[in-house]
This record gives structure tokens, sequence and C-alpha cells, in this order.
């Protein structure tokens, strides 16, 4: 099977379209992240400021101590914050590529079986065992690519699932010592 002009113009066409598209998701991503950092660091100067005025106007130890342990809890439940809007950006971007590499493999995999289905149609007699075992190999190698996928899937859910958990313990081991001073 030949290729036209057109066909390889139209085969470049669309791997530019998709470069810019994921050029455009890509700054979409670092726009969110420095809206983040951004936001993130306003809210951490105000409330420095706010720490300081409040530790001028400390007048014994015990109230130094009681100012120092509230400022803890909303800390790590801040960092967590932070850190699950971050991987929230994160994975929505590599979620995004992953979209454009399984459609760009797909694409890519129905040319190809396109290609050796007319070489079988074209295989001169007698080439029928070869051309069987290509074609399992094909469908083995589509098979395996699949199959790693569904796992690079799997593997991203559990991590997801670890950092909320992780993130979650810490906020709740940080939540415990400001609860036991009250009590």
């Amino acid at each position: 099977m030949m290729l036209t002009a057109e066909q390889l113009l139209a085969a470049q066409k669309a791997n530019v379209e998709t470069l810019f598209g994921l050029t455009t998701k890509a700054f979409e991503g670092v726009e969110k992240l420095i809206e983040l950092n951004v936001t993130a660091s306003r809210a951490a100067l105000a409330e420095a400021a706010d720490t300081a005025q409040s530790v001028l106007n400390v007048k014994d130890a015990q109230e130094l101590l009681a100012l120092q342990a509230a400022l803890f809890q909303p800390l790590a439940e801040k960092t967590a914050a932070y850190s699950r809007h971050l991987y929230d950006i994160t994975s929505s971007a590599g979620a995004e590529f992953g979209k454009a590499f399984e459609g760009q493999v797909a694409d890519a995999q129905k040319k190809f079986l396109a290609v050796v289905d007319n070489a079988a149609k074209n295989a001169p007699a007698g080439s029928e065992t070869a051309v069987a075992v290509f074609k399992s190999a094909v469908a083995a190698g589509n098979n395996a690519l699949e199959s790693v996928q569904k796992a690079v899937k799997q593997a991203a859910d559990v991590a997801e699932a670890n950092f909320n958990a992780v993130a979650n313990t810490a906020v709740n081991a940080a939540k415990a010592p400001a609860k036991a001073k009250r009590a």
C-alpha cells in the first residue's frame, strides 16, 4: 500500500494539531500552577503578618505556647489542601496527555492493521501461514500494549488513593494535639 501525498499531508496536519493541542493543555496546567502558587503565597504573607502581630501581643509564655499550638493545625490542613490542588492539576494534565497518547496509538494501530490486511490480500499463494503468524504477533503486541495501559491506570488509581490517605492522616494527626490541649 503506497501512501499518497494527500495522506501524508493529512497525517502531518493531524500531528501538528495534536502537538498544538497538547502545548495548549501544558500551558493551561502551568497557568493553574502559577495561580495556585500566587494564591498560596498571598495567603502565607497575610498569615505571616497576622502571626507577627499576634506574637507581638503575647503577654506570657503560656499564651505564646497556646498561640504556637493553634498555628500548627491550620498549617497542616493548608499544606494538605495545597498538595491536593497540586496533585489535581498535575494528574489532570497527565490525563490529557494520556488520552492524546492513547488516541495516537489507536490510530496508528488501525493504520498498521490496514497495511497488514492489504499486504495479506496481495500476498503470493502459499504464504498464508506466514501472514497468519504475522497477524498473530501483531495481535499479541496490541494485547500487551492494552495490558500495560490498564496496569498504568490501576497504578495511578492506587497512587491517588494512597496520596489521599496520607493527606487525611496528616491532617488528622495535626488535629489530635489541638483537641488534646482543649480537653
